[in-house]
């Protein structure tokens, strides 16, 4: 049997007994441990590529719980492009101010609101049961479109074994075991990923002497959209820090620091939690408890996330903080860049060589974000006195002066890593805008109709902006699209030159499927782009 671990606040893909449960192993291209949200944004993108692949999940559907509720723009613009971007948008709940209190006094507040022009939110609030449902449901879109997408639940992967070019995956199934076997296996299932404990692989880093309570609780209240933190807060038995956040179906997030010596038992009981939360909300406030959790802050990553014909993506290779919402976003962002990757490999476009480039680069996003999440962690959990010292005082100056509130880190939120210096770089030669460099991801922008990511990625992309581009439709059997744009007819808002011209008259950028800038010049020949191409498929110059 396979073991029921959580309640399920979506039945989204029910046990069914399948062909491969009474064969000799079937080989698949590509297999999926994990049906998060990582593994079904891989899945969905590399179903769209037309790659044939299989997601095995231990569950039959969503578990219950908000958990990840912070979505941010690079990850809309992600699941925009898979077809799930819209709905999510649209459920979700968006905001763009914070404010900060110290005691019962704001310190100051911050608008994220990203300059005009962009599709997506700079952040919305959704329950991650919502997020993987609506990507879920892409995936059901893009089965009856003909995408070779398989979701397997209540299929619990015991066995990891590899074997030079494949890897043999040992399942546990309600009608008992079988064995199948995948090209390339794509571990998602988490922080405590049985994939890699059966692998014996390490998962190194820092775990915080902290623990936070979770709270979720539906409520009507007048409380504006904003996301609140509180040092030190005012309130009964509230820890050393609190946030309330609001989500979808008038439920809202609530944390509660409550220290490192806890019963996590006594903490958990419904009544000790009401406490805390009346004494934050008010004597008489109504309210009815939906979810609660108390979680650990933790940050550690493996060494690298690639391991023959196993990759690790997402929470499985990665762990961060919860505090500036960096686990699911990184995740998803682990997914866009392996997919199109992993889809050139497969079908003999790119050697295999590309796949160390994953690697490569998300471990570089990895340090980038536990970086962040480790300073923003020990700001709110000082480990010295003279520490403290030094944080109140910052707290006490960013009320009155704006330079000190930079110093100020209650999670400093997600945003997309850049890849400088990376191997897949290929040349900078345009005196442009450093936000557009080679190594960042596209920013967007509106054109006359519609927007500038709608028609850039998926595929290989040359963007030429009031230059004529070489004319090329492919490399090597690579697709290449090309978008012409001119700033005096397709720029209505000017955003275009700003963010991709800067003072130059002119340029072209040659742009990742994942929406990464690859190259730029001034003027680029069909030798430029396809010498680009090679180095950005792992192929050199």
């Amino acid at each position: 049997m396979v073991d029921v671990r959580y309640d399920i606040a979506f039945k989204l893909y029910p046990y069914q007994k399948g062909a491969d449960q009474d064969l000799a192993p079937r080989r698949h291209p590509v297999v999926i441990v994990g049906g998060g949200p990582v593994g079904m944004a891989l899945a969905l993108d590399l179903g769209r590529k037309g790659t044939p692949v299989v997601v095995l999940d231990d569950h039959e559907g969503v578990g219950q719980g908000s958990r990840a509720i912070c979505f941010a723009k690079r990850t809309l613009e992600i699941c925009d492009r898979l077809g799930a971007g819209k709905a999510m948008i649209d459920k979700g709940v968006q905001w763009n101010v914070g404010k900060v209190f110290h005691g019962d006094e704001r310190v100051f507040e911050f608008n994220l609101q990203p300059e005009d022009g962009h599709k997506a939110p700079a952040f919305i609030n959704l329950q991650q049961p919502y997020f993987e449902k609506y990507l879920v449901d892409e995936i059901r879109v893009a089965q009856s479109d003909g995408a070779p997408i398989e979701i397997r639940g209540r299929n619990a992967v015991t066995g990891v074994t590899p074997q030079g070019d494949h890897v043999v995956l040992d399942i546990n199934t309600p009608d008992g075991p079988y064995q199948l076997e995948a090209d390339w296996l794509v571990a998602c299932d988490g922080a405590r990923s049985p994939t890699r404990e059966m692998l014996g692989l390490s998962f190194e880093g820092r775990v915080f002497e902290d623990n936070f309570l979770i709270a979720d609780v539906k409520m009507k209240a007048d409380f504006p959209t904003e996301r609140w933190f509180w040092f030190e807060p005012p309130f009964k038995d509230s820890g050393a820090s609190a946030l309330l956040h609001k989500q979808p179906d008038d439920i809202w997030r609530i944390d509660f620091q409550l220290g490192w010596d806890i019963d996590r038992a006594k903490e958990l009981k419904p009544e000790n939690i009401r406490a805390r939360v009346d004494a934050m909300l008010g004597e008489g406030a109504e309210y009815e408890l939906e979810w609660s959790s108390i979680y650990t802050f933790q940050c550690r990553r493996m060494e690298k996330f690639r391991h023959g014909r196993v990759l690790f993506a997402g929470d499985s290779a990665h762990q961060v903080s919860p505090f500036g919402a960096r686990g699911a976003n990184s995740g998803v962002q682990d997914a866009d860049n392996l997919a199109w990757k992993l889809d050139l490999v497969i079908k003999g476009l790119a050697p295999d060589r590309l796949l160390d480039s994953y690697s490569q680069e998300r471990v570089h996003g990895a340090d980038e974000n536990i970086l962040n999440s480790t300073r923003a962690t020990d700001f709110l959990t000082p480990k010295t006195e003279m520490s403290k010292i030094f944080r109140n005082a910052v707290l006490s100056l960013a009320h009155r002066h704006p330079f000190a509130r930079p110093l100020v880190n209650s999670g400093r939120l997600s945003v997309p890593c850049v890849y400088d210096g990376l191997s897949l770089n290929g040349p900078d030669a345009l005196n442009g805008p450093a936000t557009s460099r080679v190594g960042a991801t596209c920013s967007d922008a509106p054109l006359r109709d519609g927007f500038l990511l709608d028609v850039v990625g998926g595929v290989f992309t040359v963007l030429a902006i009031n230059t004529d581009p070489p004319a090329l439709a492919e490399v090597g059997g690579i697709t290449v699209n090309t978008v012409t744009l001119n700033t005096q007819t397709d720029d209505p808002s000017g955003a275009i030159a700003a963010r991709y011209l800067g003072d130059t008259p002119c340029g072209i950028y040659l742009i990742r499927p994942d929406q990464h800038v690859a190259a730029r010049w001034a003027h680029a020949s069909a030798a430029d782009i396809r010498s680009a191409v090679g180095i950005a498929t792992g192929k050199g110059q």
